[in-house]
């Protein structure tokens, strides 16, 4: 088990009572969650954060179960010293209405007849799902969370708490996801229902006893798992690498690794997945539009939660401009919100892998790391000394930039390793030939966020640290803030 793990892990169940209303109009008339929590709820019951798992996940977010081969789908964020760090926060994660994990969906058992729901289950909505995810916070005694975070379908679950319970959540950390699904999104989940509906298995949803419609769902996953990926992602991984042998076969067997990985997925998805699961949730997605009256902005006016919005590179199932559409619609109803794009090759994968990136941005908008976190102790020289006296001052240290103070110990300048270089290459003997006075600097609890705005906005990598009475008592540098980064890899 590795360092940062919450460890083993058992699955809860809760049982709403009174059932559940649904957007549709029909009621469930008994619902089971099933949850996962790690960590511990504090004493005001204030530190609760909400995740919310995409299409195929369930309620085991972190650590291991027993005989588990691997953690739970998020565990590279979620545990001690992670972003969603369990020392402070106590995380819940549920199985979601209409999935096949322990929450009540299209194959647990129907109390009018005794038998699976198939299609007798009702069509369920997000706002359902949250709905439902509500009453599992109430019965926990929580009134307002700290947080809700998801990717994918978990964003549109994120986004939806934050309309439609704006006093229960502070914060909103949406990935990879869109405010409304568009017609390419509903144009492949009914290319996967169809596949599913058109496998002989399938009986019209009521295959439970029976053989399960596992062709039409595993061609589901993997017209799916294609949308998830990257065409760079791909090459990389596969290329037109051949699958066990040599030459083309020239016939319809599999020929290419690629075709191989994909028939994998497929395979490995129908032993833990149902099928009529995978067509109620993908119409929820479907149905999923945040807009009211047409506009975000409306959606929007309500909402007193805080929001990180963050997208991917390469993802061309939810593109960054879906999340820069959020983004405008937040901050035109003044809401307060960030934006980041994770730099990937994954595709729309990268939220589930990219550990380093996400931990960074998601710790930093949860409890913002500050510029006396990290910054290191400044090597100075007075502006009175040579050009020598600092090359020497650089060399021992060990460091490329130099503050430059007055006999008061105030910062009136700067030099770094170029400067020297240019000094040394113009024949330049005076300091002042070199420094620059114009100084950009930081103070000690200004946000690394902010730090690294401003190297950008400067084109600069490095940053005293100064007091109020602008003594140098640090230096940031941008290696330093990457360091950061890499530590939550």
């Amino acid at each position: 088990m590795s360092a940062g793990s919450v460890g083993i892990v058992k699955t809860h169940y809760h049982h709403l009572s009174g059932g559940l209303p649904l957007e549709s109009g029909q009621k469930l008339d008994e619902v089971t969650i099933a949850y996962e929590t790690y960590g511990k709820l504090n004493k005001d019951k204030s530190n609760a954060i909400l995740i919310l798992h995409a299409l195929s996940g369930d309620a085991h977010a972190a650590g291991w179960h027993e005989g588990d081969k691997r953690p739970g789908w998020w565990d590279i964020v979620i545990g001690p010293g992670k972003a969603f760090d369990t020392d402070k926060y106590f995380v819940i994660c549920s199985n979601i209405i209409g999935g096949c994990k322990g929450s009540t969906g299209p194959s647990s058992i129907n109390p009018s007849t005794g038998k699976p729901y198939g299609l007798n289950f009702p069509v369920i909505t997000i706002g359902d799902m949250v709905n439902a995810q509500k009453r599992l916070i109430d019965f926990l005694g929580i009134e307002q969370l700290y947080a809700v975070a998801g990717g994918s379908m978990g964003g549109m679950q994120a986004l939806q708490w934050c309309v439609a319970y704006p006093d229960s959540v502070r914060r909103g950390i949406i990935i990879a996801t869109a405010a409304y699904s568009r017609p390419q999104h509903i144009a492949f989940n009914e290319v996967g229902r169809r596949a599913i509906m058109s496998d002989p298995n399938w009986n019209s949803g009521d295959y439970y006893g029976g053989e399960p419609p596992t062709k039409g769902l595993a061609l589901a996953r993997m017209v799916g798992h294609i949308t998830y990926l990257s065409d760079e992602s791909m090459q990389q991984k596969f290329g037109r690498r051949l699958k066990d042998k040599e030459r083309y076969g020239y016939d319809f067997s599999t020929d290419f690794q690629v075709e191989s990985y994909l028939q994998h997925q497929g395979d490995a998805f129908v032993k833990r997945f149902d099928a009529n699961s995978y067509l109620y949730i993908t119409k929820a997605i479907d149905y999923f539009d945040l807009k009211k009256n047409g506009s975000l902005d409306e959606a929007f006016r309500a909402v007193k939660a805080r929001f990180l919005v963050i997208s991917v590179t390469s993802d061309w199932l939810y593109p960054p401009y879906q999340s820069k559409e959020i983004v405008m619609a937040l901050s035109s109803s003044g809401v307060d919100v960030s934006y980041a794009e994770i730099n990937s090759i994954y595709g729309h994968d990268a939220f589930l892998l990219e550990g380093g990136q996400l931990n960074y941005l998601i710790s930093n908008f949860l409890s913002p790391k500050l510029v006396k976190d990290v910054m290191a102790s400044a090597v100075t020289i007075d502006e009175n000394s040579s050009i020598e006296a600092a090359a020497r001052a650089m060399l021992d240290s060990g460091v490329s930039h130099l503050p430059v103070v007055s006999n008061g110990g105030t910062i009136s300048g700067i030099v770094t390793a170029w400067d020297i270089s240019k000094a040394v290459a113009l024949k330049y003997t005076c300091l002042d030939e070199i420094m620059t006075r114009n100084v950009v600097t930081i103070r000690k609890c200004d946000t690394l966020e902010a730090a690294a705005a401003k190297m950008e906005l400067h084109d600069i990598s490095a940053l005293p640290v100064v007091d109020d009475a602008g003594h140098v008592i640090g230096i940031l540098t941008s290696d330093g803030i990457s360091k950061l980064i890499g530590q939550h890899k």
